[in-house]
């Protein structure tokens, strides 16, 4: 199977087929992205107290602006792989292929090849979101174990609260009402905002589907594609990347993913070692960031 195919993509170039690679992780429809950190960014949130005060004709101070900071710090991140051309016989691109072992691969092998690394990266991405720790090849998420930014040992200030047992179609709406009677009683100045989400994954969610379609809520028995992910008005928000036995309410606006996309880090590379090494392989390098970090700890809450 003869056929090179080198090609080199950075800064730029290389942002926007990471930046399409990591939209495919679920989770960041959910979440406020933010892009071209070169190290740090600071998330910067203001509380004001008592600055509202009766009219005077002089000037005077009252009331105060806390400003709180967290810093949001993308790893830097890299994909290398070794992979044998001859693999391509054995997927669809075959089918596009002229017969014979030196057919010249379509126009669109690279993207074919950048589309099998984009896969690669989402789903690591989505992974590393809520279950990743610092370890290699990994970024801190949100519930990692010890370290996770929703933890009460990172963040006192996030609200936990206690499911009643691990997740069944049984128990999953009195679970559900837990969390919510939770929300009610320490988040309630964002329980209206159009972006909060009970951010829950797949497995969770098809008990939840399963335990309304036995209600038969609005009479959907069979839960049909009419049916909007909700509860109790709150919106769902299914996170494929997300351990059992965990909930999370939170805005959107109050939960950051990062990455810097215009970097001269941000490379992908497609090299044919044919013309190197004689070999029939092919090696993809990816470089790129990425990392979470909360808002205000104190308007979320975590039911584990």
């Amino acid at each position: 199977m003869a056929f090179t195919t080198t090609s080199n993509f950075s800064g730029k170039a290389a942002g926007f087929y990471i930046s399409a690679a990591l939209k495919e992780a679920t989770s960041l429809d959910y979440l406020t992205m933010i892009e071209n950190i070169k190290f740090k960014s600071n998330i910067q949130r203001m509380a004001g107290s008592g600055v509202v005060a009766d009219a005077t004709c002089d000037f005077t101070d009252a009331g105060t602006l806390a400003l709180t900071e967290k810093v949001l710090e993308p790893k830097n991140l890299q994909i290398n792989l070794d992979l044998c051309k001859s693999t391509l016989l054995d997927s669809w691109e075959a089918l596009q292929m002229r017969a014979g072992a030196g057919a010249p691969p379509p126009a669109s092998f690279d993207d074919y090849v950048i589309s099998y690394m984009g896969e690669i990266i989402a789903q690591a991405t989505e992974e590393s979101i809520w279950e990743g720790t610092a370890v290699a090849g990994k970024f801190n998420g949100f519930l990692g174990a010890v370290t996770g930014y929703l933890l009460n040992g990172v963040d006192g200030t996030v609200v936990q609260s206690s499911a009643s047992a691990a997740y069944t179609a049984a128990n999953i709406i009195a679970n559900l009402q837990t969390l919510t009677t939770d929300m009610a009683a320490n988040i309630s100045p964002v329980l209206r905002k159009e972006d909060l989400h009970i951010y829950m994954n797949p497995k969770t969610y098809a008990m939840y589907v399963s335990a309304i379609s036995t209600l038969g809520y609005v009479n959907a028995y069979n839960m049909n594609g009419d049916y909007e992910p909700v509860f109790e008005g709150y919106k769902i928000a299914v996170c494929p990347g997300m351990a059992d036995n965990q909930l999370v309410a939170a805005e959107k606006s109050n939960m950051f993913f990062g990455t810097d996309l215009l970097s001269d880090a941000t490379r992908i590379t497609l090299m044919d070692m044919a013309n190197l090494d004689g070999s029939d392989n092919m090696r993809l390098v990816a470089r790129y960031s990425a990392g979470v970090q909360t808002g205000v700890g104190a308007d979320i809450v975590r039911q584990s």
